[in-house]
């Protein structure tokens, strides 16, 4: 196939990188010709010439470069979905605001997201408002793990117990200041594993 306008090809590596490096994934077609503006069957005609030429690579999630290739063995893309609250319940989030890169090797086995915290009830674990929490997504927690619990649809972030006497849950504030929160059960949303914090001041 001829292709008539390098400049386009640049525009369309360019758009396919910009796009991956902010979202953590591959941009569908349709989404490469919303952005420049070009109709979808010519920008799959230039991907198709940019595949034939080693430009780009057709894989199953998209086209992708050997820029978005070479980053994708180092780095892993997880979505930050809001915020919880280390204080009273707050409404539970749900939209995924971006996906910060971190290095592969800080990631473990699992589904992973990230929250900011807010407030200042989890101090005495190291947690502190604006820091940002790894949390890994599952349905349980053990004993003294830090859950994202969920409770009547509000969430919040505290040392989970189950007291087996009382036939409760207790999620417990690193706060001397603050008192337990003793409920008869929670949705486990997820258990945080690391915290990054901002160390500019």
């Amino acid at each position: 196939m001829r292709v008539k306008s390098e400049e386009l090809i640049v525009k369309i590596k360019g758009c396919i990188e910009r796009f991956y490096f902010e979202r953590g994934y591959l941009p569908a077609v349709r989404e490469i010709a919303a952005i420049l503006s070009v109709s979808k069957s010519n920008v799959q005609q230039y991907l198709t010439a940019m595949a034939e030429r080693g430009i780009a690579v057709k894989t199953e999630d998209g086209y992708a470069t050997e820029n978005t290739m070479r980053s994708s063995r180092d780095i892993v893309f997880v979505p930050k979905v809001g915020r919880v609250p280390c204080g009273p319940l707050t409404e539970e989030y749900e939209d995924v605001e971006e996906y910060i890169p971190l290095p592969a090797a800080l990631i473990g086995r699992g589904e992973y997201f990230l929250l900011t915290a807010f407030g200042d009830s989890m101090i005495n674990a190291g947690i502190s408002s604006g820091d940002l929490l790894l949390i890994k997504r599952q349905q349980f927690a053990h004993n003294g793990d830090i859950a994202v619990a969920l409770v009547n649809g509000e969430v919040t972030l505290k040392r989970f117990y189950r007291d087996e006497a009382l036939g409760a849950v207790v999620l417990h504030p690193e706060n001397d200041n603050m008192d337990d929160i003793v409920v008869k059960d929670c949705a486990v949303q997820g258990v945080a594993v690391k915290v990054i914090k901002d160390l500019t001041l």
